[in-house]
């Protein structure tokens, strides 16, 4: 997919790896300037090292050093037009467990990335955007945000927090110039996901029985949407979250 971003300036959260490196790898290839950011600076440095891009150290679950990024980021290029929220995490296999034994720490430890971390990127990037009168913000959410899934009630929350909102948002921040909107992946391959389901034939197929495709998604598919939004033809999407889940939440796809 190609787009035209020359001259526009785009900061992607947790752009080391996976998913993140995707979205950034590709708004670079269609010629935004991006700042690759992740709490493992090493790991975005690797990454924006593959697109002659910069990197920069960012836990966006620390507010001071949202700011001191987001500032930073405006400051250098003069302008931010495009924050994709796509730093996350979720609860490791082995602590996964009904709402009555989940631990306050582990809740507290997602939704402060999940959430929290999104609206506090959301909120800085949105003061520099409002002020050049345009911009694009764009949050990673999850279908997890609108099918809940058992056993990852933090996630759950985070997510479903993540899609509202982004349409909260959308309703403010829309008619100043800055749009937007959201991408719900489904079951997409990264390291994590390889281990956890695609390393076995049995849990590969358990996982793919719920996909009408029969495969999951790469994080060049979840990119290609995030382009998409982020491209300038998009200018009347608003409050969308664009669902990539190869026809997960469209129904039951099992026999009755």
């Amino acid at each position: 997919m190609n787009v035209n971003l020359t001259g526009q300036v785009a900061l992607v959260t947790g752009a080391g790896r996976n998913i993140g490196k995707a979205i950034a790898d590709a708004l670079a290839a269609n010629g935004a300037q991006v700042v690759y950011s992740d709490v493992d600076v090493e790991a975005a440095r690797r990454a924006a090292d593959t697109t002659g891009q910069q990197a920069i150290k960012l836990d966006v679950a620390d507010a001071v050093d949202v700011a001191r990024v987001v500032g930073e980021v405006a400051q250098e290029f003069g302008r931010l037009d495009i924050l994709v929220n796509n730093a996350g995490v979720n609860t490791a296999a082995k602590d996964r467990t009904t709402i009555e034994r989940f631990s306050l720490d582990e809740w507290q430890r997602v939704l402060n990335v999940d959430l929290t971390g999104l609206f506090l990127m959301s909120r800085a990037a949105a003061e520099a955007m409002l002020k050049q009168g345009s911009g694009r913000i764009i949050n990673i959410a999850s279908i997890a945000g609108l099918v809940p899934l058992r056993l990852q009630s933090a996630f759950i929350a985070a997510k479903a927090g993540v899609v509202n909102l982004t349409k909260s948002m959308a309703l403010e921040l829309g008619p100043r110039g800055v749009l937007v909107n959201g991408v719900a992946p489904g079951s997409i391959i990264t390291e994590g996901t390889r281990e956890l389901w695609y390393s076995d034939p049995e849990r590969t197929a358990k996982m793919l029985s719920h996909v009408p495709l029969g495969r999951p998604g790469t994080s060049e598919e979840v990119a290609h949407c995030v382009l998409f939004l982020a491209a300038p033809e998009s200018s009347y999407i608003n409050g969308h979250v664009l669902v990539v889940d190869g026809g997960w939440t469209a129904g039951f796809t099992r026999d009755f």
